[in-house]
């Protein structure tokens, strides 16, 4: 994966990080551990910016060996989706033989099968950066061709519009996916996924909130290599986000924000003795919809 400027957006530096962390949420137990003279804060920066490089160019063998060693074990059917957001998936007046969804960073399908099982009427484009995992997809009892397009695809690198009619997709689905990639690719994603949305399309985002328990257990292991960017031990990176960022992040790929809110959940691993502070953001953003000049003016013709 290449990177890339963010253009307008204003990233906070490695250097204000832990400040900018604790600013965002109180007491998540978060310390700055960099405190050396300006001079080794530079190699560190210089050496945590090789690190992001790498850790995104191999991103898809990292990935690849994450589903080749849990197959589809991991993360449990996303049954929640329809209760949040059932409907976006549902066929309405506008899209009455059914709406066209896309997700982007499928994994091994827990996504898209329960909605394949739920919405009848729903046809899904989705891809992967893993080849793996889309083998997964497409052994699942529950893939049918006529209704699944499941393809390879880096959404940093590739064009969607080779692989999808543009402006073609009514929903796009980003579960658990934008947090893996450097922030410095994030807007080229997006700018991506815009090529292939609808005018007025929606995407519908769940992913790790900054504060997470994740984020404090990989911050005090000294694992950041990038701002508010870890890599965890298999290889794979998180990004952790604020409500703000993702806000200014979207606005400056063409998106409004319908709705956007952090939620917490304390879960208690009895047999470790631990009690986990769990963040997640969830967020519903909308493609503007640029009105022709002559609905802007009448009286052109």
């Amino acid at each position: 994966m290449r990177g890339a400027g963010a253009g307008a957006l204003i990233w906070p530096t490695h250097a204000r990080l832990p400040s900018f962390i604790n600013n965002s949420i109180a007491a998540v137990g978060i310390r700055h551990r960099h405190s050396h003279p300006t001079v080794v804060v530079g190699a560190q920066q210089r050496k945590c910016q090789s690190l992001e490089v790498h850790y995104q160019r191999k991103a898809t063998k990292y990935w690849n060996d994450f589903y080749k060693r849990h197959n589809n074990k991991f993360f449990k059917d996303r049954h929640y989706l329809e209760k949040d957001w059932g409907n976006f998936f549902s066929d309405d007046s506008f899209s009455p033989n059914g709406k066209v969804l896309f997700e982007v960073g499928c994994g091994a399908g827990n996504t898209i099968f329960p909605l394949v099982a739920t919405y009848h009427k729903l046809y899904i484009h989705a891809c992967d950066i893993s080849p793996h995992a889309i083998e997964l997809v497409k052994s699942h009892v529950g893939f049918k061709e006529d209704r699944i397009n499941a393809f390879v695809c880096d959404v940093v690198d590739d064009s969607l519009s080779e692989k999808i009619i543009p402006s073609s997709v009514d929903v796009v689905t980003l579960i658990f996916m934008l947090s893996a990639v450097s922030p410095k690719n994030m807007p080229l994603i997006l700018q991506n996924i815009n090529s292939v949305l609808k005018p007025n399309g929606y995407v519908l985002l769940r992913d790790y909130a900054i504060g997470d328990f994740a984020q404090v257990k990989l911050h005090n292991r000294n694992q950041m290599i990038g701002d508010g960017f870890y890599v965890r031990g298999d290889g794979t990176c998180s990004f952790y986000f604020s409500e703000d960022f993702l806000s200014r992040l979207f606005l400056e790929a063409g998106f409004n924000t319908v709705d956007i809110s952090v939620y917490s959940r304390q879960i208690e691993n009895r047999s470790r003795n631990i009690t986990m502070d769990r963040r997640w953001v969830r967020g519903i953003f909308k493609k503007e919809c640029i009105a022709p000049d002559s609905a802007l003016f009448p009286e052109a013709r």
